[in-house]
């Protein structure tokens, strides 16, 4: 049922890491929330100038100059982030590869719409592609790695963890109820929202390339949606193959690899997963894309309350073959 206690909403936004994020806070005191909101997007602004493959002097940037040549020592949350990717690489069966940064430079995708690349620098690309390249030392909370040439790239998984930084924010304020969105393709909602007890998400059909794979619950869509998930302290992530490509030979090739063989994703054509961490659910998304509908024991078995959608070229329903583990359809 509707809290006439949140009936009233204060929306905050701003543009980081190359897309959109916005924050939405129910209640009656708009300066507070205001205030909450504005100090969790601050976050987030920090953590792009840390994080971002983009920009030179940012800490990223900088770990990717000289790791190769002697350790590096990190902040300890940026260490912990590193760590975190590493076990969902592990976790993943290494569908999820933050180390994809010389093969998104070798097929064009690095500022650009993408190329075939020579089979030559393929193979270089790949033979600099991998985790087991970065050497962890928690100890010294340093990172090194193994070959000059390997870089990291937190693209797939940097988004939420920035919100997930940015929901932590909120609640050490005193922020109750709040939904966060990066891009409408990764969402974090805790608290009630003011329309029901849980937040409202729909998954649009991927019918037309090009569209926000993530759409509020009370956007106004040309054709129903394909879910619509409930959030409270959970998290959703969509990852889908449009976006940055390029056509070669009738074939269109997306900029989201499966870094196992160093080619776009082939097959898959968007998945979605829910679980409790923003940062978790982003690079998932990531790996579920690559694993398609094969990849939901292996997800499932490592988090059991994880949410899984995948959607495949297919017969039924309509173009799209849907294949759902713990996500209901609309």
């Amino acid at each position: 049922m509707p809290n006439p206690n949140l009936t009233r909403l204060v929306a905050v936004a701003r543009a980081a890491m190359a897309t959109r994020f916005e924050i939405v806070l129910p209640g009656d005191d708009a300066v507070r929330l205001r205030s909450a909101g504005e100090a969790a997007l601050d976050e987030i602004e920090l953590l792009e100038a840390q994080l971002s493959f983009y920009r030179p002097e940012s800490e990223l940037s900088r770990l990717n100059r000289r790791a190769a040549t002697e350790p590096v020592r990190l902040e300890p949350q940026f260490f912990q982030l590193l760590e975190r990717a590493q076990e969902i690489h592990q976790r993943t069966g290494g569908a999820f590869d933050p180390t994809i940064g010389p093969l998104m430079r070798c097929w064009g995708f690095v500022g650009a719409e993408g190329r075939m690349p020579d089979p030559e620098q393929l193979e270089q690309a790949r033979a600099v592609t991998g985790m087991h390249l970065v050497h962890l030392d928690r100890a010294a909370r340093s990172v090194r790695f193994e070959r000059a040439g390997v870089m990291l790239d937190l693209g797939a998984i940097g988004k939420g963890y920035a919100i997930e930084r940015a929901a932590e924010i909120l609640r050490d304020l005193g922020i109750e109820n709040a939904i966060i969105h990066g891009g409408t393709s990764t969402a974090y909602a805790f608290g009630q929202s003011p329309e029901a007890e849980d937040w409202k998400v729909a998954i649009p059909r991927p019918s037309s390339a090009g569209r926000s794979a993530l759409e509020s619950r009370s956007t106004n869509l040309s054709d129903l949606p394909l879910a619509v998930v409930s959030l409270r302290d959970r998290a959703i992530s969509v990852s889908a193959v449009w976006g940055k490509a390029f056509e070669s030979d009738g074939k269109v090739y997306g900029h989201v690899f499966d870094p196992r063989v160093g080619r776009p994703v082939a097959g898959a054509v968007m998945a979605a997963t829910v679980t409790a961490s923003a940062t978790v659910a982003d690079a998932c998304s990531t790996a579920l894309l690559v694993l398609g509908a094969q990849g939901f024991d292996l997800l499932s078995r490592n988090d059991p309350t994880i949410g899984l959608l995948v959607v495949e070229p297919g017969t039924t329903p309509g173009p799209w073959k849907v294949s759902t583990r713990g996500i209901a359809l609309e």
